[in-house]
């Protein structure tokens, strides 16, 4: 009986295989590992680059910059890569339309080898302004992956693995600061005359993704529910799970098709004025402005002071903040590891409240000269509590709280207010930090309490739900009448040559 094959398989729990893990790696490693690195690339040659901005500027212009202006030239060399991240993010919804999940990862690596390259040889053609351009190119890169990546992951991952692999970004992503922060030791390329090579390193991770991916296959779910191709979708589905019953999966996809009003992407005005989604829309703004908000990215602003304050030796900070970056692998491969034990909500909650319990007592310790080493601890803590929850789950929970037709909507308006708060934290704090001190602290404590009660009250636990599922736990949140699953008679799966091979045949 094809009701009972049906639900056999809905219960059934499909194990990683190597090609969902490959997948995730290839994508990861040479997309969200590059955002990572970008981030903090540039802080440990940031001497060196303003004296290349001097050297060239006086060759070129006859024309001596003062330190305010290198300062203003580096801050845009920094900040410009946020504004590529927003443009990038802007793009997400029609390229992934257009070219599939995979495909528009896929073509976007030229990105990376423009600015990769503008970087790279900037030194050799004397032009500041390629580094400029170089950071801007790769931001957009960032704003692109960083939306796909997690979309990809969530569509071809099964429910039981869906947050394990959304997590794998993530941990990419603290790996690409650790890589940066090693490699920019003053031991290694942190060196006047490696600046260039370090920051086009990018290059090498990109060309093997490039090389690898496109031997796999598109997103089953995109293959099935916009572009109606069957055929593509099992072989997809095949190559992904490898063993066990597909038919469940594809007639899940179908029914969320049938449920659908339109197999078109919404657009992001349409999106933002569909009721029938209104909290998921409440959902993705606060937990993706609250993950920015919440002082991570001030942290890296305020830690050398702290690690100085502490009584560190000024030679040993840079050591101390490497391991800082492994702390952030660390906290993100125990996340990784356990949101299919605990669920999403745990970790976003607990991360949260956390961080915030932490930032309280970094403004408390300033009061006290002997706390300084326990604003240190706080430092690390509000590095941790981010890293097992709070800079993933976001990401996850956007592919898991929309269905196919809403979903790149969503990574736009996500992704856009991601990088707004990320440049908008960047520009803000240092003017927050004057006028305030270690009190500004407190308001990142208050955004991340609020994100935790937020999540408690209003996000229901997603672990091993279908996207059709998730849709209808919020159905009466939005004051809609609950989706009625299709009937199976509608629409019957014929199996054949024993397992894999789906024929569509019309109920006589």
């Amino acid at each position: 009986d094809w009701n009972q094959t049906n639900v056999y398989s809905a219960k059934q729990k499909i194990h990683l295989t190597w090609s969902l893990l490959a997948v995730a790696f290839l994508a990861s490693f040479g997309s969200s590992m590059l955002y990572g690195f970008n981030l903090a690339v540039v802080n440990s040659p940031a001497e060196y680059i303003k004296a290349f901005y001097n050297e060239t500027l006086t060759e070129r212009h006859h024309w001596t910059p003062d330190e305010h202006f290198l300062t203003i030239l580096y801050s845009l060399t920094v900040s410009i890569f946020a504004i590529g991240g927003m443009i990038g993010a802007l793009l997400v919804g029609r390229l992934v339309t257009k070219y599939g999940r995979k495909g528009t990862l896929v073509r976007s690596t030229t990105l990376v080898f423009i600015g990769g390259s503008l970087m790279g040889f900037s030194r050799w053609f004397r032009n500041p302004f390629m580094v400029i351009a170089g950071r801007f190119i790769t931001g957009v890169h960032s704003g692109i992956s960083l939306s796909v990546v997690p979309m990809y992951l969530g569509e071809i991952a099964p429910k039981n693995l869906r947050g394990f692999l959304g997590l794998v970004p993530s941990i990419h992503i603290c790996l690409g600061v650790f890589i940066a922060q090693v490699l920019g030791l003053s031991e290694l390329l942190g060196k006047e005359e490696h600046w260039p090579l370090l920051l086009s390193l990018v290059l090498f991770p990109t060309l093997v993704q490039l090389m690898l991916l496109p031997w796999f296959p598109e997103s089953p779910r995109y293959l099935l529910i916009e572009k109606g191709n069957v055929h593509a979708t099992v072989t997809a589905l095949k190559c992904f799970r490898k063993k066990g019953n597909i038919q469940a999966e594809v007639e899940e996809m179908q029914e969320e098709q049938r449920s659908l009003s339109s197999i078109k992407t919404l657009s992001v005005r349409r999106l933002l004025m569909d009721r029938s989604v209104r909290w998921q829309v409440v959902t993705i703004v606060v937990v993706n402005i609250g993950m920015q908000l919440s002082g991570i990215d001030a942290i890296w602003f305020y830690t050398n002071e702290i690690f100085r304050n502490a009584g560190i030796p000024e030679p040993h900070i840079q050591y101390t903040t490497v391991g800082t970056g492994a702390i952030e692998v660390i906290a993100g491969m125990l996340g990784c590891f356990t949101i299919e034990r605990v669920g999403r909500r745990p970790l976003i909650i607990g991360g949260f409240l956390f961080m915030g319990l932490c930032c309280a007592g970094i403004a408390v310790s300033a009061q006290f000269p002997f706390m300084s080493y326990i604003s240190v601890g706080c430092v690390v803590g509000i590095i941790a509590g981010f890293c097992i929850g709070p800079a993933g789950v976001p990401f996850l929970i956007t592919a898991e709280l929309f269905k196919q037709s809403h979903r790149p909507s969503a990574y736009t308006v996500a992704g856009c207010l991601n990088w707004l708060s990320n440049f908008t934290i960047g520009f803000v704090f240092p003017f927050l930090e004057d006028a305030t001190g270690p009190y500004c602290y407190l308001i990142f404590c208050a955004i991340c309490w609020g994100v935790a009660v937020y999540t408690i009250l209003i996000i229901p636990e997603t672990k091993n739900k279908t996207f059709l599922e998730i849709s209808q736990m919020f159905a009466a949140k939005n004051s809609i009448q609950k989706e009625e699953p299709t009937p199976n008679s509608h629409l019957k799966l014929a199996l054949m040559n024993g397992y894999g091979s789906l024929g569509l045949h019309d109920e006589k």
